[in-house]
């Protein structure tokens, strides 16, 4: 239960985590809202909250219709339940990461996101839509704000200041300077070799403007010619592995799935750059492969995250495994990449009766299920 000035609510997280010390909040979500009722920020115009976790301010701050921004279906399907759990049916809206406002902002919230470049490109998006008087206000817990977070606000914003902390968070301040006009320099694009492709990414894309070396090891590792008809990419980020795989195997029809809508675009983007509009592939904004036909595939690719947001743990990665099964056919092959200390040989033998161990080095290794 998050108990604030503006009232208490019942949080959780979602997918719901077999964490019992793992929250829907954190003390730097306490913090704002603490801060937003001490100093009586309640102006009637337009609210923008980013980055929002689990919904926990714009559930709070309902009553205000904020515009919650995030970059992940997840916690999109978390804000949903969470206004549900509590009984809110008036609040304002969801957009993705690629949305930008469509008239002025008067409050800007933001939680300060794990990746300096996504934090970069939120700053340049919402910085046109920031007046003189908007309130500028960033929340993070202290281990997380860096002299480089603070630049990002200085340089993009204007004059930046931070608050003491509380309860090991903090927040930022940050007053408009209007002479600032700088642009987004995403999506960056880098050169993918030896497969001679230039991938571009939007910020909030895992790897960034480099191949994933788990990725790239995964790659290197693919056999040279393949029967697969239907070859999924789950957690695609850029779309690397799909791309190539697309370019190995060109009777295959591709489905890069992730739960980024950066993810997708960036996929999209790859794709048509080097196929053209017409490619043979679906791209799904989704929960794994929620959505994809049941027993459809015949390959699934995963590199998959062992976090959310700053919370590490295999959650999301059984889940995907088990989605993978749900979506292949009989005979059908999941191909994982993962570091080596994760275990994850005991997850598909337990799911699929069996594993094959493909390639490993130092850091990763590369296993195989069949269904």
């Amino acid at each position: 239960m998050l108990s604030v000035p503006q009232g208490e609510f019942v949080l959780q997280r979602y997918p719901l985590s077999k964490d019992p010390t793992l929250r829907a909040w954190d003390a730097a979500d306490e913090y704002i809202l603490h801060h937003l009722f001490e100093q009586e920020i309640r102006p009637s115009g337009r609210w923008w909250i980013v980055n929002d976790g689990f919904g926990a301010l714009a559930v709070a701050l309902h009553g205000h219709g904020p515009t919650s921004q995030t970059d992940s279906l997840m916690a999109q399907r978390a804000l949903r339940q969470n206004y549900e759990a509590n009984g809110i049916t008036e609040f304002g809206l969801m957009v993705d990461s690629l949305s930008e406002p469509d008239a002025p902002l008067d409050v800007v919230i933001i939680k300060v996101p794990k990746t300096l470049a996504w934090l970069e490109d939120i700053l340049c998006r919402l910085k046109p839509y920031c007046h003189q008087h908007t309130q500028i206000i960033a929340a993070g817990m202290a281990k997380h704000i860096h002299t480089s977070t603070l630049a990002l606000f200085e340089k993009y914003i204007g004059p930046t200041r931070t608050s003491l902390a509380r309860k090991k968070a903090r927040l930022i301040f940050s007053e408009v300077d209007s002479a600032i006009a700088l642009k987004s320099p995403y999506p960056k694009s880098h050169r993918l070799s030896p497969w001679d492709v230039d991938i571009s990414s939007h910020a909030n894309v895992f790897g960034g403007n480099k191949l994933d070396l788990g990725t790239r090891f995964l790659l290197e590792n693919l056999p040279e010619e393949a029967e697969a008809k239907v070859i999924a990419d789950m957690g695609c980020g850029d779309g690397s592995l799909g791309l190539i795989a697309a370019r190995q195997y060109p009777q295959a029809k591709l489905i890069f799935s992730d739960e980024s809508y950066m993810a997708i675009a960036s996929a999209r983007q790859n794709m048509h750059a080097c196929f053209g509009e017409h490619t043979n592939a679906t791209y799904l904004v989704t929960d794994a492969l929620e959505g994809v036909e049941a027993s459809s595939v015949d390959w699934v690719l995963n590199n998959p995250p062992f976090h959310q947001q700053h919370a590490k743990g295999d959650d999301i990665a059984w889940n995907m495994f088990r989605s993978a099964k749900r979506a292949l056919k009989t005979g059908g092959e999941l191909w994982v990449v993962a570091n080596r200390h994760l275990g994850y040989h005991a997850k598909l033998k337990k799911l699929f009766g069996n594993y094959h161990h493909v390639a490993a080095n130092k850091k990763f290794v590369i296993l195989k299920a069949v269904k």
